[in-house]
């Protein structure tokens, strides 16, 4: 196996277990990665074949990666019958960005509670109350920090492309 094939294999393999990691699919590591190490754009069978899957489960992550802005279709002159696909040139920022939008979720989540807890005036509820401003005050600070992390990287990837 050359250094190229094991290099390969490690980040598909790496990728796979992240994934596994966050509770997505390992399959979908599997994808980013190979688009990831692969220079030129690859078709759903090249995609499939690479990866030892059958079109039908790839087809339908490809999908969910394209609506998620981490990869593309691009087209291709010599082959206008098959779709091929390329990793987002901002893939890192659009991963960044989807799990800035769960943050914004778990706090529209927790205001939405607290406000409906506080207006029943209930007893019973008051400790889960207390639970519900503590994830709100949580996922705000969390949604600063991821702020302000998206503005140092503007200027670092500003830096990186000159």
């Amino acid at each position: 196996m050359t250094t190229e094939e094991k290099i390969k294999k490690e980040l598909i393999q790496r990728f796979g277990d992240a994934y596994k990691a966050f509770g997505l699919s390992k399959l979908m590591g599997h994808i980013i990665a190979l688009l990831l190490f692969s220079p030129e754009p690859l078709s759903l069978d090249e995609i499939t074949k690479q990866l030892g899957r059958s079109k039908g489960p790839i087809s339908q992550i490809v999908r969910r990666l394209r609506d998620k802005h981490l990869i593309r279709k691009v087209w291709m002159p010599n082959d206008n019958r098959k779709d091929y696909y390329e990793i987002e040139p901002e893939v890192f920022e659009h991963a960044f960005r989807n799990n800035l939008e769960l943050i914004k979720n778990n706090t529209r989540i927790a205001k939405q509670l607290k406000e409906e807890i506080k207006s029943s005036k209930s007893e019973s509820l008051k400790s889960i109350g207390k639970r519900m401003i503590e994830m709100e005050r949580f996922y705000l600070l969390m949604e600063d920090h991821y702020n302000n992390f998206l503005l140092s990287w503007t200027k670092e990837r500003s830096k990186l492309l000159g």
